[in-house]
């Protein structure tokens, strides 16, 4: 989870920060819920009391706030990685592709921002996108090891691909099951030698 950038590395925060960071967070989520992950910053620091210096002291850029608002969806969707992995492999695959696809589709924006950073390991998105696509290409590994997933596929594309359907699901509300018709076919698209012959 993001730091203060106020405090040292390992050294609790203050009740008082502490109060702030957490009503910080708190408004931040339903800011993002409400509006898409664009939201006012001042008007998350005005509803949690405080003033943008202080939002600011604690989270330097939106991308910061964004990566704290998601570690508890990013800590679920790990433990969800971790149960897949002893599942059928190209299956494992396959749900974990779609609990991406819902995670990135939660809140407007969060996709585009997803699919932006999905290499820069500078952004405080990292802290998302890194963990992600480590666990992703756990279980990449395993379905390509059966010979149920192309050897060409990367865990990058992949991720990539995931956030390109939730963004275009994101744009056709009207069409709540467009992200499962294209998981389909970007999975026809993955499937290896022993998959097509089957």
């Amino acid at each position: 989870m993001a730091m203060s950038t106020a405090q040292t590395p390992g050294r609790p925060m203050r009740a008082d920060a502490r109060r702030n960071y957490d009503r910080l967070l708190c408004e931040a989520r339903t800011a993002f819920a409400e509006h898409g992950t664009d939201a006012s910053l001042e008007d998350i620091a005005r509803r949690a009391g405080v003033g943008i210096g202080t939002l600011y002291r604690h989270f330097p850029n939106r991308h910061a706030l964004m990566s704290a608002v998601f570690q508890e969806a990013v800590a679920s969707l790990l433990a969800r990685s971790h149960d897949l992995a002893k599942a059928d492999p190209c299956g494992g695959l396959v749900d974990w592709l779609g609990a991406i696809i819902t995670h990135a589709g939660e809140y407007r924006g969060l996709a585009q921002a997803l699919m932006s950073t999905s290499r820069d390991e500078t952004s405080a998105l990292s802290d998302c996108n890194v963990p992600l696509r480590e666990a992703g290409a756990r279980l990449l590994a395993r379905a390509q090891a059966t010979g149920t997933v192309r050897a060409d596929v990367s865990i990058g594309d992949l991720m990539q691909l995931t956030n390109a359907i939730a963004l275009a699901a994101e744009q056709a509300p009207e069409d709540p099951a467009l992200a499962g018709r294209l998981l389909t076919l970007t999975l026809q698209g993955l499937k290896g030698p022993r998959a097509a012959t089957g």
